[in-house]
């Protein structure tokens, strides 16, 4: 049989089955090819006019490139190890990487199933340093100068926890090859805040603007990302990346109703789509959404229900309906598949509070953490949880934590003025409860009025009625969930200005009292006492 004519054959074979996916038939042609091959470490083979001309024919990367297509990492950099090229290289030195990750992603799995939390152990951390030494040497003899080795190079730092050491590796990375967007991608989620980014020595390339969406999003500077999405969408016309971008800007901003519509969009166009959402039925759980929920986790389940996305999806139909047992299932399941998915470790933690199950709450806070200190949902669910623990020390740490990672929500400054009421430091509690606004008022005017103080109660109950007529309107007010708040700040009002003699302000404060139920007995007793102290008075309340 002609040698020649059989390995252009497989090589036609290799790029035809390649090109369709089907791997298992491209490493069977690139295994003989690399048997065919007379000096097979050497063997570079040129194509027929038939080929793609793009098409890689060095059988030792053929078969590497087969082997990383199914997993067998181990198996690719053994026929990489003393390849050349710089394709080859990098298959290399990935797939030692790989390997490593892999067998990490196992030991992590073993320990969910027993521990539900992640544990940082030596095996896992020697699984690295071997690689990490070995590039290093290259990097300080100057032998590295590929960006794409250099980004393998960056995440073996990142598992050793070297993270500035890794970002001066990335930005080289990016420097020497600026369409290597897993550089950028990966240099986006470990900045730590915007003086830093600022800080950063970049190449001028378009990649910078889609790098800085990325890293606006990771460092919550969610105004400024949609505002860079919004002009590349005049570029990347009706661009489903830049829609999932902006929605979960929107998500961060609480602008839920804006996210589940860009969601609708996205899921309109490109309906088998996975990627971001379980951050949709993040969403469609607050609005509780019941119907939209149970057909979008139906649809993941369909498409693929072995993605993180779908198991989260399909735990939060079952949080929804409250099977908080299931849902902690399906929430190990994703973890299962990736156990760094920071967004299943918060909300498992979710489903345990709801099982009043402290201690392991605890420990999928910890380990939400772990995966991305920047998580201020699992900072404020650990203070949630010392909260219930009556451990009011930790509850503040917890919280000021979350409050730091996000200073412009009223949540975490409300949380934290309540833990130093209780830590009786009324002084810093007051402090907060004036930077929260808006209804924190009703927080600060009750601790004025603890405090003796009050004038400036007074003073905050006003505003704190004022808000809430201006937000849900005097007629709805006897139902509305603050309802009890301005029952109690009328009373309190009426009582201020009888006893600063200020008739006609008290009577309009107790003709309001009387409008709840939860103070119409006492409104008519002060409104008695008003229009006696009127009488005596020859005052006219009218």
């Amino acid at each position: 049989m002609d040698e020649d004519l059989m390995r252009n054959d497989l090589i036609h074979c290799y790029y035809e089955s390649s090109v369709r996916g089907l791997k298992q038939s491209a490493k069977w042609c690139s295994e003989l090819l690399y048997s065919l091959s007379a000096s097979k470490s050497d063997a570079n083979l040129t194509s027929n006019e038939s080929i793609s001309p793009t098409v890689i024919t060095n059988v030792d990367y053929l078969l590497a490139k087969s082997c990383y297509d199914l997993g067998e990492y181990e198996r690719c950099a053994h026929f990489t190890k003393h390849s050349k090229g710089r394709e080859s290289r990098f298959l290399y030195y990935y797939s030692r990487y790989m390997s490593s990750e892999k067998k990490r992603l196992d030991l992590m799995s073993e320990m969910n199933a027993n521990t539900s939390s992640i544990s940082s152990t030596d095996t896992s951390i020697n699984l690295f340093n071997e690689l990490r030494n070995e590039l290093q040497n290259l990097h300080d003899d100057g032998e590295l100068e590929d960006g794409f080795i250099l980004y393998v190079y960056a995440i073996v730092l990142l598992k050793l926890d070297l993270n500035n050491d890794a970002q001066k590796i990335l930005e080289k990375s990016v420097r020497l090859e600026p369409l290597n967007w897993a550089s950028w991608h990966q240099l986006a989620l470990i900045v730590d805040d915007k003086t830093q980014l600022d800080s950063l020595q970049l190449p001028t390339h378009w990649f910078k603007k889609l790098f800085l969406g990325a890293a606006y999003l990771e460092l919550q500077l969610n105004e400024e990302a949609l505002l860079l999405y919004y002009a590349l969408l005049d570029i990347f016309k009706e661009c489903n990346y830049i829609y999932s971008q902006m929605a979960i800007a929107k998500h961060n901003l609480r602008d839920v109703d804006g996210a589940i519509e860009l969601f609708k969009m996205i899921r309109k166009s490109d309906p088998a789509r996975l990627d971001a959402m379980d951050i949709y039925s993040n969403l469609l759980y607050v609005k509780d959404k019941r119907a939209e929920l149970s057909s979008l986790a139906h649809a993941a389940n369909t498409i693929d229900p072995f993605r993180v996305e779908t198991c989260c999806c399909i735990a939060n139909f079952y949080s929804l309906r409250s099977q908080h047992t299931k849902a902690i299932v399906y929430f190990s399941r994703a973890l299962q598949l990736n156990p760094r998915h920071l967004s299943a470790w918060t909300l498992m933690g979710h489903e345990y509070m709801e099982m009043k199950n402290t201690g392991a709450a605890i420990q999928s806070y910890r380990s939400a953490i772990k995966c991305n200190k920047r998580d201020y949902r699992a900072w404020y669910g650990l203070g949630q949880t010392y909260e219930i623990l009556k451990m009011p020390s930790y509850c503040l740490y917890y919280y000021s934590v979350a409050r730091c990672l996000r200073p412009n929500d009223s949540r975490m400054m409300i949380a934290t003025g309540e833990t130093l009421e209780k830590l009786e430091r009324n002084n810093d509690a007051l402090k907060c409860y004036w930077k929260a606004g808006g209804m924190a008022l009703i927080k600060l005017a009750t601790l004025y009025e603890r405090l003796k103080e009050r004038d400036k109660a007074a003073a905050a109950y006003t505003d704190f009625i004022n808000r809430s007529t201006v937000s849900s309107g005097m007629e709805n007010m006897q139902t509305s969930i603050n309802s009890t708040d301005v029952a109690h700040a009328y009373k309190f009002l009426a009582e201020y200005y009888l006893d600063k003699n200020e008739l006609k302000s008290a009577y309009n404060a107790a003709q309001k009292t009387i409008q709840f139920a939860e103070t119409r007995d006492e409104g008519k007793h002060i409104l008695k006492q008003i229009i006696a102290v009127a009488k005596s008075s020859f005052l006219d309340l009218n």
